[in-house]
């Protein structure tokens, strides 16, 4: 069974609901799935996924939220070439600040530096234009995993 790696960067709880509804309907579409609030690289590793997906709200000035960050210095710190490991991103944040999406960015462009693959375009959800970020990002997930 292909597992993934469900990795979450929240702050105020949007991201992270998005990532508990997400984790059932990709069991459902026959995925072993691993949610990780509060991500560590060897815990993550432990878990040996073959996809790892990250759902990210942005934070500050285009900050990566607390919960997370650490995982990401690890990442960028210590981590060898990803070489074809599959990855994909849902980004939160709100569209009238000059750093939108600037979290989900960080990581897209830190996993391709690290030669992961993209499985599908970063999904930007605009908090200025919707309250549910799931009503998007679910039939989204739906749509990159049903055939994966």
């Amino acid at each position: 069974m292909t597992k993934i790696a469900l990795i979450v960067g929240s702050v105020y709880g949007g991201a992270q609901y998005v990532a508990e509804q997400a984790e059932p309907l990709l069991a459902s579409l026959g995925y072993e799935v691993a949610l990780y609030e509060e991500a560590n690289l060897d815990t993550v590793l432990g878990f040996e996924p073959d996809i790892w997906l990250v759902i990210s709200s942005t934070t500050g000035q285009g900050d990566i939220p607390d919960n997370v960050f650490p995982f990401f210095s690890e990442v960028k710190n210590r981590f060898p070439l990803l070489t074809g490991k599959r990855f994909a991103v849902i980004a939160l944040g709100d569209s009238s600040y000059e750093t939108f999406c600037s979290a989900g960015e960080q990581f897209r462009e830190l996993l391709l530096d690290i030669q992961g693959l993209e499985l599908a375009p970063m999904l930007r959800i605009d908090a200025s234009e919707t309250l549910e970020p799931e009503t998007i990002a679910l039939p989204w997930l739906t749509e990159q995993f049903k055939t994966r």
